[in-house]
């Protein structure tokens, strides 16, 4: 981490204070200070590591064949903040939102279509 975060700073002083490349260096620099602050070191480096590992998969929690059923499932106080699924072959992950737990729609890796594809 401390090698990072001198070679984002390093960078960082190649570019005019205030440009947008200065300004996304330091916010990278400053991601990572923010992640050993709030003690999380450990689940970014594991998710570091899935990130480039080739046989990572996605995981889908739970499978729905309609929103109906998933919004039951979310109502019944199982669903946890982060979990994937899939409702009629869509992507959605369940996000907190002041009133309680919510769909976001997030597009599953085979709703993209290969790597590499545009």
């Amino acid at each position: 981490m401390d090698e990072a975060l001198g070679i984002l700073d390093a960078a960082s002083k190649r570019y005019q204070e205030g440009s947008k490349e200065e300004a996304t260096l330091q916010l990278a620099a400053i991601s990572l200070l923010y992640i050993r602050r709030i003690k999380k070191l450990d689940d970014f480096l594991n998710y570091y590591q899935e990130f480039f590992d080739p046989s990572f998969e996605v995981k889908v929690s739970h499978t729905f064949a309609t929103r109906k059923d998933a919004d039951a499932w979310l109502s019944s106080g199982k669903a946890a903040d982060g979990e994937l699924v899939s409702i009629a072959g869509q992507g959605f992950q369940v996000i907190p939102l002041p009133r309680g737990l919510s769909l976001l729609r997030t597009p599953l890796p085979e709703e993209l279509g290969p790597p590499g594809a545009e």
